[in-house]
């Protein structure tokens, strides 16, 4: 039999990318190899993650902020940070969202939005995976709309009393500050919506984990709810007024997400490949029926063009040009294709793609998840298309 290829092999992958990229890629995938693939069946099966044990080792990575620069961030491009993405969810999108919600939402709202005070505070201990942050924007009526947030910060003298409630929020019964987003009397409409850093413990602050997920098991997801929860002036993030402030820490996440669709992907072809080979039917191997072929030649395809777009929109990112609809454009492709390739894994698997002895059902329940946060396919859609047309369809 004939040595067969990778997509990445028949796509060329590798003489896209540069020295450091690659190491970046290696150790990622090192570390899934050694410490997270031979527990992370277990975890999605018993919805227990070893929180903050695998914080300190992913802090030690340098994988927390990797794409930001100062305050013990390791200052890597985005196509960098990109394929550690990619690697990260190749194991699982639980991982690779607890290292999108720390570094992209979280730590870049501070990063980027905060006062210096605050970025010295934070931004070390998050970095080195010591201290953790969630981003607390959706509420239970509100996640398409942001903008019509119930949750409100009021002023009382100097200081800020904020009341509401935020859902879906990854990370938030383990976290030491939440980065909440509320409406305020400052500016009318959006423009009163600010960020405020709220430390866990604060009096009426609490959080409840959300549990019987068939989706996402491996990793902690909470509600949290303010109920006269007084902050001193300086909570405030003071560089972000608006909507602008949130959508841009979305941006980064989604970026993450372009490149881990793929590597969820990648890791659903890569074990259908290895069972189809191994697998006799009717005395040979099911990799040597045309039906069989075709699937895996058109999975192939798709996700190759999924690499390509995820590493393409890396370059104008690193170039400094992305613009939100591009970064929409690439979430709605490859998380589309990531979860179709699933599904029809499962079907070249059989039976055996419904167990945790493979990774095929586990990658698929997830993106069942990723297809709808940090913007639903529709949403996405409705930004291409607003991009094409000029006029906007969302209402």
């Amino acid at each position: 039999m004939s040595e067969h290829s990778t997509v990445e092999d028949l796509f060329g992958i590798d003489r896209l990318l540069d020295d450091d990229e690659r190491a970046v890629a290696a150790t990622v995938s090192d570390f899934g190899v050694k410490r997270l693939r031979p527990q992370i069946a277990d975890w999605f099966e018993t919805g227990r993650l070893p929180v903050r044990e695998l914080a300190r080792e992913l802090g030690e990575l340098g994988l927390f902020g990797m794409h930001l620069e100062g305050y013990g961030c390791a200052g890597t491009s985005a196509t960098a940070y990109g394929l550690a993405c990619l690697e990260a969810e190749a194991v699982d999108s639980g991982l690779r969202s607890f290292i999108s919600v720390q570094g992209s939402l979280a730590m870049f709202a501070i990063h980027h939005w905060g006062s210096e005070q605050q970025r010295e505070q934070w931004l070390p201990a998050m970095a080195r995976g010591e201290a953790l942050g969630c981003f607390g924007l959706t509420e239970p009526d509100f996640g398409s709309n942001p903008a019509g947030m119930r949750t409100h910060a009021r002023r009382d003298g100097d200081d800020w009393i904020l009341n509401g409630s935020k859902m879906w929020i990854t990370n938030a019964p383990v976290a030491d500050v939440a980065v909440v987003w509320a409406k305020t009397d400052l500016e009318s409409g959006s423009r009163g919506i600010r960020g405020f850093l709220v430390p866990a413990g604060t009096p009426g602050f609490t959080t409840n984990e959300i549990t019987r997920k068939l989706s996402l098991r491996a990793s902690v997801t909470g509600e949290i709810s303010l109920d006269d929860v007084r902050l001193p002036a300086d909570a405030l993030l003071p560089g972000a007024a608006g909507m602008r402030g949130p959508l841009s820490c979305l941006n980064e996440a989604r970026f993450g997400i372009v490149f881990g669709a793929v590597g969820a992907a990648r890791d659903c072809l890569q074990a259908t490949l290895e069972y189809a080979v191994s697998r006799d039917v009717f005395d040979k191997p099911l990799s040597g029926y045309q039906l069989t072929q075709g699937k895996l030649a058109d999975m192939s395809v798709e996700l190759g063009k999924a690499y390509l777009l995820a590493l393409q929109l890396g370059r104008i990112k690193d170039a400094g040009g992305i613009r939100p609809e591009q970064v929409s454009l690439g979430k709605l492709n490859n998380v589309r294709e990531a979860i179709a390739i699933a599904r029809e894994c499962r079907t070249i698997m059989g039976a055996n793609g419904i167990t945790l002895e493979y990774p095929v059902i586990r990658h698929a329940n997830n993106l069942e998840s990723v297809l709808t946060y940090e913007g639903t396919s529709e949403m996405h859609q409705l930004m291409i298309g607003k991009a094409l047309t000029g006029q906007d369809a969302f209402r």
